[in-house]
């Protein structure tokens, strides 16, 4: 009886931690977009009033996870690596695209670049919250639901 009731504590637990791991390119895509938009703001408002050198800037903010590491890289090697699979071929290339244009051009253009930006990384942050919190609670559900199915089917 106590081997039955394990055994089914063991499958739903692990069907519900399947379910929270397949929704985890969600929530890494909403924390990339959170902090990429972070960092549109952090560098318009450098280029209004600091304005240090791009090595500099990129060093001084902390980010973490795969933005983090995009931004390590630039600063480091000047390589720009955005390769997940959470994120649409178009939008690879378009966080390319923002991390090239970086440092290239006087301040005034840049700031006239990155701030035509901010609207769609604000849009991109706030879709990506949304699917975060949607498929999120759903595939947790899903999880649920096939280690319970499981269960009755089995036992």
């Amino acid at each position: 009886m106590w081997l039955k009731f394990l055994l089914a504590v063991l499958i739903v637990a692990f069907c519900t931690f399947l379910g929270y791991f397949a929704a985890g390119k969600y929530r890494a895509r909403k924390s990339f977009y959170e902090q990429f938009s972070a960092f549109n703001d952090a560098y318009l408002a450098e280029l209004k009033f600091e304005r240090r050198p791009l090595g500099v800037f990129l060093r001084s903010a902390v980010y973490k996870g795969d933005f983090g590491k995009t931004i390590s890289d630039l600063a480091e090697k000047r390589a720009i690596t955005v390769g997940y699979r959470y994120l649409t071929p178009s939008e690879r290339t378009d966080a390319e695209t923002y991390l090239a244009m970086l440092g290239r051009g006087d301040s005034r253009s840049q700031s006239g670049y990155f701030s035509s930006c901010s609207p769609t990384l604000s849009d991109k942050k706030a879709k990506a919250d949304k699917e975060a919190k949607e498929r999120g609670t759903l595939y947790l559900k899903l999880g649920l639901l096939a280690g319970l199915a499981f269960v009755i089917l089995i036992v």
